[in-house]
C-alpha cells in the first residue's frame, strides 16, 4: 500500500520536523501536529513548497478530548494510512539532583505516554474497521534498558515500546501494521542541552530517512544505530549491577523539564 495520507505528532521540532520533510512530497498529503504555532507553520510551507498537501493543527497531546475530535475529523476526510506519534519531551538528573522532581516526572509521563495514547486512541478502531494501516511509536533506545539520568524519559519509552507490542499481533490479523521506532541519539533541539557522551550520534534529517526506510519496509522495529541497540539489548541479559556501572557515569547532566503536568 503506498502511504498517501499522514499524521505526525510533534511536528513542528527535532525528528517530527525532519520525518515531515522527509514525507513532504507531490501526492502526500501530511496532517502536522504541533504546540508552537510560528514553528508549526514553518515546517507546513516547507513541505506545501516541496509539493506535499499540509493540514496544520495546533494541539498538545495531553488534551485527550482536543486530540482526538481534530484526528476523527482529520481521517473522516481522509483516512490516514499512517500515523506518527512522534510528541515528546525530555527531563532527567545531574550534579545536586539525583532524584527528579515529581512534577518533572509527572509532564514526561503526561507527554511521553499518555501523549501517545490519546494519539492511537481515536485511530485503532477506524483502521481496524477498514481493515488497513499503520501506527507507529517513537520510542527511544532508553525504553530497552533504562538510562540512570532519565529515570521517568526511560519509564515513559518502555511503557510504549510495551503497549505497541502488545497492540501489534492483534492488530495485524486486522490488517493494521505497528512499528516501533527506537532511536539512539540524534541532533534536536530535544537533547541540546544534555552534557554526556552520544555515541554515534546522527542528524535529524539521517534520523528521519532510516525511519521512513524502516516504515516504508513495514518493520516491526526501527531501531538505530545498530551497533548500540545490539549494546542496550545485550544490558538487559548482564546483571543488574553491571549494566548499572556501565550506564552510571559521572558528570553527566540533563536539564529538568520546565513542562509540567497539565490537566486538560
Amino acid at each position: 500500500m503506498n502511504v498517501r495520507s499522514i499524521l505526525i505528532t510533534g511536528a513542528s521540532s527535532g525528528i517530527g520536523r525532519a520525518l515531515a520533510l522527509a514525507y513532504a512530497v507531490r501526492g502526500m498529503r501530511l496532517h502536522l501536529v504541533g504546540r508552537d504555532e510560528m514553528r508549526l507553520r514553518d515546517v507546513a510551507e516547507r513541505c506545501r513548497s516541496a509539493g506535499a498537501e499540509v493540514l496544520e493543527g495546533r494541539a498538545d497531546v495531553r488534551d485527550r478530548a482536543g486530540i482526538a475530535d481534530l484526528i476523527r475529523a482529520w481521517d473522516e476526510e481522509a483516512p490516514l494510512d499512517l500515523a506518527i506519534a512522534g510528541a515528546g519531551i525530555t527531563s532527567g538528573v545531574g550534579e545536586g539532583r539525583d532524584v527528579e522532581d515529581p512534577e518533572a516526572v509527572r509532564a514526561v509521563l503526561a507527554v511521553n505516554l499518555y501523549g501517545v495514547l490519546n494519539t492511537l486512541d481515536p485511530l485503532v478502531p477506524a483502521m481496524v474497521a477498514r481493515r488497513r494501516g499503520h501506527l507507529a511509536v517513537i520510542g527511544s533506545l532508553g525504553g530497552i534498558r533504562a538510562l540512570p539520568s532519565s529515570p521517568a524519559y526511560s519509564a515513559a519509552k518502555a511503557a510504549v515500546h510495551a503497549y505497541a507490542e502488545g497492540l501489534r499481533p492483534r492488530l495485524r490479523r486486522n490488517g493494521v501494521t505497528v512499528s516501533i521506532v527506537a532511536p539512539g541519539f540524534v541532533e534536536t533541539p530535544l537533547n541540546r542541552d544534555i552534557r554526556a557522551p552520544r555515541p554515534m550520534q546522527v542528524g535529524p534529517d539521517r534520523a528521519a530517512a532510516l525511519i521512513r526506510r524502516g516504515l516504508d519496509r513495514r518493520k516491526p522495529v526501527v531501531a538505530f544505530p545498530l551497533p548500540l541497540y545490539a549494546g542496550m539489548k545485550l544490558l538487559t541479559l548482564l546483571p543488574a549491577v553491571i549494566g548499572d556501572r556501565i550506564l552510571d557515569r559521572p558528570g553527566i547532566e540533563v536539564p529538568e523539564t520546565r513542562e509540567r503536568e497539565e490537566r486538560l
